[in-house]
């Protein structure tokens, strides 16, 4: 039964499927942010559905200069990047395969995405002092994004490894380290946020 499941795990649909979701939670989370962006640029003083006290204001972080950090949105960028990878997600689920320069590509691309991502979580978990479900929706969406994206390009040699870090990095893989990462990553940042928060999340 685990190996079965373990084949399930490692096999196209689940990896580019939960690519997939992940890719349109994040998308949902940029339009959503884009538009409560629109409003606070017509109102700074508009109410928004997700400020529900002083620690979950998604007011307080989109009127920060965090938010805006390149003159728009950040959210804008969300909606420019997570098509992409929803198309490499459906054309993969399809059967495509891309050309290893391309792929390659799409890591360095959402590396620099995901560290843009986990640089807006510092800045509202530390500086800000507020936090966004929609913004850490994005946090946790673009985490799994990586995530799937790096097991593939792990799995099929995209990434132009030395052959022995390369080799060491698929065996990895193959004994699902990078799930066990990813998820331990994920409960660290949950228990960050009530350590520091605490009741108040609730207020």
């Amino acid at each position: 039964m685990i190996a079965g499941l373990r084949r399930i795990r490692h096999s196209n649909g689940w990896i580019f499927g939960t690519m997939l979701f992940s890719a349109c939670l994040s998308l949902m989370a940029s339009f959503v942010l884009s538009v409560d962006a629109l409003r606070l640029a017509e109102n700074p003083a508009a109410s928004l559905s997700c400020n529900i006290n002083q620690v979950i204001s998604c007011g307080t972080v989109g009127a920060s200069w965090q938010a805006h950090l390149f003159g728009f949105p950040n959210a804008y960028l969300g909606l420019i990047a997570e098509p992409v990878v929803i198309t490499i997600a459906v054309a993969s689920l399809g059967g495509t395969r891309f050309p290893r320069w391309f792929m390659f590509a799409a890591q360095v691309v959402y590396t620099l995405g995901v560290i843009f991502a986990y640089w807006l979580f510092y800045q509202s978990f530390v500086n800000i002092g507020a936090l966004c479900p929609w913004c850490l929706l994005v946090t946790v969406s673009t985490t799994l994004v990586f995530a799937t994206l790096t097991h593939v390009n792990i799995r099929d040699g995209n990434l132009y490894l030395p052959q022995r870090l390369g080799s060491a990095l698929a065996n990895a893989v193959r004994a699902d380290l990078d799930a066990v990462l990813v998820t331990i990553w994920l409960l660290i940042l949950a228990l960050a946020v009530v350590l520091k928060y605490g009741s108040a999340l609730f207020a």
